[in-house]
């Protein structure tokens, strides 16, 4: 009897050492677009800017997409900045992940940029972006 219950066990063994460990392994494509960005407010802080979107640290057109090869435990890290340009250029920036096993379906994600005026007399004064990701499976 006790000669069946080892082979039983070393059965079980055998047949859970076959199958696969995780579906972590697997990758999946997501497609993160930079819909755009939009001054929203701007109270004073400049009339010459620049802005930039990055998807996993490297930049994005505004309307250009990216496609990315991820694993369900991998993120999905997004950054917008935003610069006012003159002598002295006031910046601001944002940024968040997304969990790769969390976009099942499309979803909208947006940034708010906060930009403070640094000299003069309006400094302390601010100017308000949104940046618009979207997330979607491939």
């Amino acid at each position: 009897m006790k000669r069946a219950g080892w082979m039983i066990v070393a059965m079980l063994l055998v047949l859970l050492l076959a199958q696969p460990v995780s579906a972590a392994g697997k990758t999946t494509k997501i497609k993160v677009t930079f819909v755009g960005a939009s001054l929203d407010e701007n109270n004073h802080v400049g009339n010459e800017w620049w802005s930039g979107a990055y998807v996993n640290g490297k930049p994005i057109d505004e309307g250009g997409s990216v496609t990315l090869n991820v694993k369900s435990t991998d993120t999905i890290k997004l950054k917008a900045e935003a610069q006012e340009q003159d002598k002295y250029p006031d910046d601001g920036e944002a940024s968040t992940t997304v969990k790769a096993a969390s976009v099942t379906k499309t979803i909208t994600k947006a940034l708010h940029v906060t930009v403070v005026e640094n000299r003069g007399r309006y400094s302390g004064n601010t100017a308000q972006w949104t940046f618009a990701f979207q997330i979607q499976k491939v």
